[in-house]
């Protein structure tokens, strides 16, 4: 008999895990024992945990259009807030889009040409702001490197023009693998103002924009961030950019991750939903406290799900 031998494809499924205080406090003292994960409902077992605080891989996908007058400080101010908090080891591209996406700065660990990049946004093109394409084609780009990204989308949500649907743009995230979203919506101010005075908030030249339609982009960005395990953020005023950024700096720095095999190992390209709990050792209610012994609330951040195909670790 010659020899031969059997190769099993085992999926691996790894879940970023994100566990803060409602004032953002990363909480760092939890083990494996203290979290429980779901697939479809049916507990799966942890096979590897750990905690670390890690280089960041991320893109910086940037708004920039001719309609974005009234929300153009919101757009640099942010921009340049996230590019302060960057340390030596990170890597960041940054790609501004209207009609359609522009690479500023492909990934780089040079600060300097990072704000080089920004510093492009001055003249803006088109009014459209194509966000579906452009978020589309970012993911495109960043599923072709290793380990897991993280895109900074600053934006007013809004999509004006783009050739992909709400639905496409969905299907898309829920098959990328090892991406979270963090969108930071830009203009909330003005929106508020322009709200209150019973006008409607503009954006674009001869772009007829609603206030059903921020809103409705403002549940957008909220899906997007969920189904990722990142967090939407809605500043009030220009000043919360820079602890905004070093909030999101601390949730993608400190994360903890989870790796199980599946007890459904088809590979069939059927989309999974993920539940993530943390428990007490003993599977009780967890209790997190401060140091002066008061109990903290705290949430738990992961992704939805993923769906099931060859390398979804």
């Amino acid at each position: 008999m010659p020899d031969y031998s059997i190769q099993v494809d085992v999926p691996l499924v790894q879940v970023p895990v994100m566990v803060t205080t409602k004032d953002g406090q990363f909480v760092s003292n939890l083990k494996q024992e203290n979290f429980r994960v779901y697939e479809d409902g049916t507990q799966q077992k942890i096979t590897n945990f750990n905690i670390s605080e890690a280089p960041i891989t991320a893109v910086l996908l940037v708004e920039f259009a001719s309609g974005d007058y009234y929300f153009m400080n919101d757009i640099l101010r942010g921009s340049y807030s996230f590019a302060n908090t960057l340390r030596k080891d990170d890597w960041l591209a940054v790609i501004s889009y209207d009609i359609r996406p522009y690479i500023l700065a492909d990934f780089t660990q040079d600060k300097a040409e990072v704000y080089g990049a920004l510093g492009q946004l001055r003249i803006p093109g088109f009014s459209d702001t194509n966000l579906f394409d452009a978020l589309y084609d970012t993911l495109d780009r960043v599923d072709r490197i290793e380990g897991h990204k993280f895109i900074i989308l600053m934006t007013t949500g809004v999509d004006t023009f783009s050739k992909l649907t709400l639905d496409q743009i969905m299907k898309k995230i829920k098959a990328t693998k090892d991406v979270t979203i963090f969108p930071v919506s830009v203009g909330y101010a003005i929106r508020t103002w322009f709200e209150a005075q019973g006008r409607a908030v503009p954006h674009g030249f001869g772009i007829p924009v609603s206030q059903m339609d921020y809103l409705q982009a403002d549940n957008e960005m909220n899906t997007f961030a969920r189904l990722t395990g990142g967090r939407a953020y809605f500043p009030r005023f220009q000043a919360e950019f820079p602890e905004i950024f070093e909030q999101i700096g601390g949730d993608i720095r400190h994360q903890y991750t989870i790796a199980y095999h599946p007890t459904n190992p088809k590979l069939d390209a059927s989309y999974r939903k993920l539940k993530v709990e943390v428990v007490a050792p003993d599977g009780g209610p967890l209790k997190i406290k401060d140091q002066k012994g008061k109990e903290l609330k705290y949430q738990v951040i992961a992704r939805e799900g993923y769906t099931a195909k060859h390398s979804v670790d």
